[in-house]
């Protein structure tokens, strides 16, 4: 399996684990492998629409959609690792939704599909 293949396999399993732990149920996700790898998870917010975003240089972050012409506004960052574990990415939702800040925007990563495709490999 080339690392393509790899990639869309392990982040598609891999963002089904995050929203179980987060309780998203399955057609509040999305994910995209082109250029880049992408994903996206509907959040239950108070009173705005929320998504947690992950992307293959960044990493996971949460945004309030405002307009769907417009791009989501980013309101924290989770930060490195690119792939944390489940229960980390819920952790990290929660201590959001509770008032507390993420950390500041990672600085963009080199793309490394090799190395990402390893990463998700666990989800394989």
């Amino acid at each position: 399996m080339d690392d393509s293949a790899l990639i869309s396999l392990g982040l598609a399993r891999y963002v089904q684990a995050v929203a179980e732990e987060v309780g998203v149920p399955p057609e509040g996700t999305e994910f995209e492998v082109s250029d880049t790898a992408t994903a996206y998870l509907g959040l239950e917010g108070p009173g705005r629409d929320l998504m947690l975003l992950w992307n293959e240089q960044r990493g996971w972050s949460i945004a309030v959609e405002t307009d769907p012409t417009e791009k989501p506004v980013v309101v924290a960052h989770l930060g490195l690792p690119l792939v944390p574990t489940p229960d980390e990415v819920a952790r990290f939702v929660d201590e959001v939704l509770a008032g507390k800040r993420g950390g500041p925007e990672p600085e963009v990563g080199t793309q490394d599909r090799h190395r990402l495709a390893g990463r998700l490999s666990d989800y394989l």
